[in-house]
């Protein structure tokens, strides 16, 4: 496999990641999971993210990735969409962590960030975005966000940073 294939690109239509063209079929040692709803059947459930991106194909390739490794993935389309999301029904139960892009309309990822940082202070964040920008990377984490990572990211490299934010949290929980 060359370097490129292992750097999964996020940023391909999401059919490609279904028939594996980037590296994002799950490993072997990972159980597959059917759809969200695969929680409620028996299988193995190892938390629940909310991820905040205005880009469909993005949305739909990290859910993929985190259903097929047995996470419980709700997305929204931007900030407001997400609050929305964690103020109404069960997801305020069911969420673990949140991954959610900068630039989106409407709250972008910083007005978002301050807000399920006021609100939802045990929930890990993971800043997901196709901007790098050291000076915010390192503002952010200094201000307690768990991850920023950069499109495309690495399949490994999402799903580490997935279950580092979950074991943080679990953790806290202890505290």
């Amino acid at each position: 496999m060359n370097t490129r294939t292992a750097q999964s690109h996020l940023n391909a239509p999401a059919a490609n990641y279904a028939e594996g063209r980037y590296g994002l079929t799950p490993s072997k040692t990972h159980q597959s999971a059917e759809r969200s709803a695969g929680m409620f059947s028996g299988q193995s459930y190892r938390g629940g993210v909310l991820v905040v991106d205005d880009e469909p194909d993005i949305c739909k390739a990290v859910r993929m990735v985190l259903e097929k490794i047995g996470y419980y993935v709700v997305t929204a389309e931007d900030g407001e969409h997400a609050i929305r999301l964690l103020n109404e029904g069960e997801h305020p139960m069911v969420i673990d962590a949140i991954i959610t892009d900068i630039r989106m309309p409407h709250i972008n990822g910083i007005e978002a960030i301050e807000y399920f940082q006021r609100e939802y202070p045990s929930l890990p964040l993971i800043v997901l975005t196709g901007f790098p920008d050291v000076e915010l990377a390192t503002r952010l984490l200094k201000r307690g966000v768990t991850d920023y990572l950069v499109k495309p990211v690495d399949r490994e490299k999402l799903m580490a940073s997935v279950a580092a934010a979950m074991n943080s949290r679990h953790l806290d929980w202890f505290a």
